[in-house]
């Protein structure tokens, strides 16, 4: 479901937003981007509620981001890949890390070591 809000604004930016910028999306897109494909991959990496991932990831295969494809017909199951749009979209993503990196990691240092 849609940012309305967002989604009407002839705005470049807030039109993305309007289902980027739902709670989760970006979580659920960083975890496409890392390879988790299935549900329940996703849903346990996240602890995200059943409910709200399906959504999210109607979302994402709504506005062309992600497409749904079956693995097994018996029992019918599906995974989630990034479609070109959504690859396109790396480039956010890697911005979103830098900035996490640079100014929120713990003293450890970043969670995550891009190469």
């Amino acid at each position: 479901m849609a940012i309305q809000a967002f989604a009407d604004l002839n705005c470049s930016i807030a039109r993305p937003l309007s289902f980027l910028g739902e709670r989760w999306s970006i979580l659920v897109l960083r975890d496409l981007f890392l390879g988790r494909r299935r549900f329940d991959e996703i849903q346990e990496s996240l602890g995200i509620a059943t409910n709200v991932l399906s959504q999210r990831l109607a979302t994402l295969v709504e506005e062309g981001i992600a497409e749904r494809r079956p693995y097994s017909e018996h029992p019918e199951r599906f995974e989630y890949r990034l479609t070109q749009k959504g690859r396109d979209l790396q480039p956010v993503l890697l911005a979103l890390l830098r900035g996490g990196d640079r100014y929120t990691a713990e003293e450890a240092g970043p969670a995550l070591e891009t190469v």
